[in-house]
């Protein structure tokens, strides 16, 4: 355990504030030879840190054109923070004396630790154990510290490239490397940041307790992630919540896609709960904005960082080029975006300020004719500023790329455009059409006119509306029902006491009955021991029947001969009984016998399962079922628990939905009662408890209103 994770929150809190706000540094390990003590020396000097900035060599000589100290306890002063980039071996002693001296943070960037093996595992633990008995908080090691443009405090290990400009977006990094790659990019995109934290090893200073820091940090509206590995799921989710309550947007860049393989190989429900699928249930659940891309968590960040919560979907555009509106139109609808028509009164202004060849239908395209009239863009936004159809205003435009001929008259050109911008009626976004570099004369423009920021691109800007818009939904949404609230209410009913061996499995006879028993709709059916017993069940159900395998050896009984289907008469049930027992005896059954169930026929078939992942506990996965489920793997993740509205949300994404709709005439389904029945099954997981490995109902017949478990199995940890 931590010394972040024994403390309370608030003082987590007030921890990290003190790590990332000091009012003087030391560089222990200052050295010319060294271009991390170089660079480090060099942000600070040139971000105008307005503290002051001490230097420790060992042998106390000038350092950077500075005379430096041999030793902390040299210092004229307690300093707030200490930057450590001594070698690995020296570390722990080093770090005594900043113990020693009274210096309650440090950043040490030195490598060699837990990333290295078992060895390095080792010394980290050490330092980690010196730290809490010391009372010091740890950024690192193996990280390149920060860069609090808010503050202008910048101790960071690699050179940044000029005066960041100050924003509002906070970047939090589980790379080194990346991390200016990151910079670079929001610098040439004309991106404030607020904060930018490379994590390094996470031994003390975890991803989740910067987070934290962000969501009550005055300075950041977003809060942006490069996420490697989660290490504190909890944690995640309740930060999460609390940056959705507080109305700050997290855009997540989440690395290391894998098949994570089936959790429990007994489970069909396993093939479809893999690693990065269940952290796409997780961010979508937790309203946490995921994106592919570099770009597209830098664009995603800036447009939100000046434009959340949107009001709606409903979009109008004011774009320089057909093609514009033509690529606009396709990525709105990939995008889940909305393209109204104007109102007839809004067409009436649009043809007073439009050339007669111009269309002032939405997307708006004000044609080649903007080059003889440069402000018909701004006649069109003013247009359609009150337009009753659209919730905001999509104004394509970009700045200079190179210097204008005449500054004043861009400027003066600029100004106007930047005025009907921020005095518009509806919230108004930029857009370019590609993504570029905002250069340093564009730059100069915008600061010259307070031009608002440019969204970078078509492509990028309409994926960053598209997650913008739904992550405004899902704010308001959390409002309506209680800031924060974005998971289900957890079990409704009391714990299900279950007499179960670790390891064991429930196969359909056991399954069957304690779903039965709690709610779940269930098959009839009837254990049987003898051929003739079946038959005699076949004629009280009806023909036709199913005959079934019972033995809880073998999990899936109709890959080893064990289902018998369509079954017509009592003499095709008398043989089935004899078959499926001897399939079971080949595979190792000790006593099979059999289950006689009424056939079912039509409907849509559904899996519903859970599956307890041991990151993330139980994931419900819903999909597509029956003999398809491994071919198609048509599902929908949801972590537990979950309410019924996002059970309705997952069960209409699935791309068989149409199934459930009743495509080509046939019936269509009650989705409210699957609803129901998924919810019920789900509460039936979490009220078993910590012992459930996995429980899946294969299929879930449905048709119309009637829903219909007709298999199932449980296992047991």
């Amino acid at each position: 355990m931590t010394a972040t994770e024994t403390l309370t929150p608030s003082a987590t809190v007030e921890r990290v504030r003190q790590l990332f706000n000091p009012k003087s540094i030391a560089l222990i390990g200052a050295t010319d030879k060294s271009h991390w003590s170089l660079s480090i020396y060099k942000n600070l000097i040139d971000g105008e840190f307005p503290g002051k900035v001490y230097l420790v060599n060992p042998r106390g000589i000038v350092v950077h054109g500075q005379q430096s100290y041999a030793t902390v306890a040299d210092l004229p002063e307690v300093v707030d923070l200490a930057f450590v980039m001594v070698g690995t071996g020296v570390v722990i002693e080093v770090m005594e004396q900043v113990a020693d001296a009274g210096i309650r943070s440090a950043v040490v960037l030195t490598s060699g630790f837990g990333e290295v093996g078992e060895e390095g595992a080792a010394l980290e633990a050490r330092l980690v154990q010196l730290a809490e008995e010391r009372g010091i908080t740890v950024l690192g090691p193996n990280g390149n510290g920060y860069v609090n443009v808010a503050s202008e405090i910048t101790p960071y290990g690699l050179l940044l490239p000029g005066k960041l400009k100050k924003g509002s977006i906070g970047v939090v990094l589980q790379s080194g490397a990346l991390a200016s790659a990151v910079i670079q990019l929001a610098q040439t995109r004309n991106a404030g940041l607020s904060l930018l934290v490379s994590m390094g090893n996470e031994s003390m200073v975890s991803m989740t307790d910067v987070m934290r820091y962000l969501v009550e940090d005055e300075a950041t509206k977003v809060i942006t992630l490069f996420i490697e590995s989660i290490r504190h799921p909890e944690d995640f989710l309740e930060v999460s919540r609390m940056a959705l309550a507080a109305g700050k947007p997290i855009v997540a860049l989440k690395v290391g896609r894998s098949e994570g393989g089936a959790r429990v190989a007994k489970a069909h429900t396993g093939s479809l709960v893999g690693d990065d699928s269940i952290i796409d249930a997780v961010f979508r659940q937790n309203a946490v904005i995921r994106v592919d891309s570099l770009e597209d968590l830098i664009v995603t960040s800036e447009l939100l960082s000046h434009a959340a919560p949107l009001p709606g979907r409903r979009i109008g555009f004011v774009t320089p080029s057909g093609g514009a509106c033509e690529v606009i139109s396709d990525r709105a609808e990939d995008e889940g975006l909305l393209i109204p028509d104007f109102s007839a009164e809004t067409e009436a202004k649009l043809a007073e300020v439009l050339p007669d060849f111009a269309s002032g239908h939405n997307p708006i395209d004000v044609t080649g004719y903007i080059l003889i009239d440069p402000l018909l863009p701004i006649k069109a936004l003013d247009a359609i500023q009150d337009d009753p159809n659209i919730d905001e205003i999509v104004y394509v435009a970009d700045l200079p790329h190179e210097v204008p001929p005449d500054f004043d008259a861009a400027v003066a050109r600029y100004s106007l455009q930047g005025d009907a911008i921020k005095h518009a009626h509806k919230p108004v976004i930029v857009m370019s059409n590609t993504i570029t570099d905002i250069t340093p004369s564009g730059r100069a423009v915008a600061e010259a006119t307070d031009f608002p920021g440019v969204v970078g691109g078509i492509h990028h800007g309409m994926t960053a509306l598209g997650r913008a818009a739904e992550w405004s939904e899902r704010y308001r949404a959390a409002i309506a029902a209680g800031a924060g609230a974005t998971g289900g209410a957890g079990a409704t009913g009391t714990p299900i006491a279950v007499d179960a061996a670790p390891g064991e499995t429930f196969a359909e006879r056991k399954a069957a009955a304690l779903l039965a028993e709690n709610g779940v709709p269930m098959v009839p059916n009837a254990l049987v021991d003898s051929a003739e017993a079946a038959a005699e069940a076949a004629e009280r159900f009806g023909y036709p029947v199913v005959v079934k395998l019972a033995a809880d050896e073998i999990e899936h009984k109709s890959d080893i001969g064990g289902v018998r289907l369509g079954l017509a008469d009592a003499d095709a049930v008398r043989r089935a009984y004899d078959d499926v027992v001897a399939a079971g005896r080949g595979a190792g059954a000790a006593n099979p016998t059999a289950l006689v169930q009424p056939q079912r026929s039509g409907g849509v078939e559904l899996i519903v399962g859970a599956v307890r992942d041991p990151k993330w506990g139980l994931v419900l996965a819903v999909g597509l079922g029956g003999v398809w489920v491994e071919v198609l793997k048509d599902s929908t993740l949801h972590l537990l628990p979950v309410d019924r509205a996002q059970i309705k949300k997952g069960l209409e994404s699935l791309r068989g939905a149409k199934l459930l709709n009743g495509a080509r005439g046939t019936e269509a389904a009650d989705i409210d009662a699957i609803v129901d029945v998924v919810a019920g099954i789900a509460d039936v997981a979490l009220r078993l408890g910590d012992r459930l490995e996995s429980l899946e109902v294969n299929p879930l017949l449905v048709r119309g209103s009637e829903i219909e478990a007709l298999d199932a199995l449980i296992t047991w940890k």
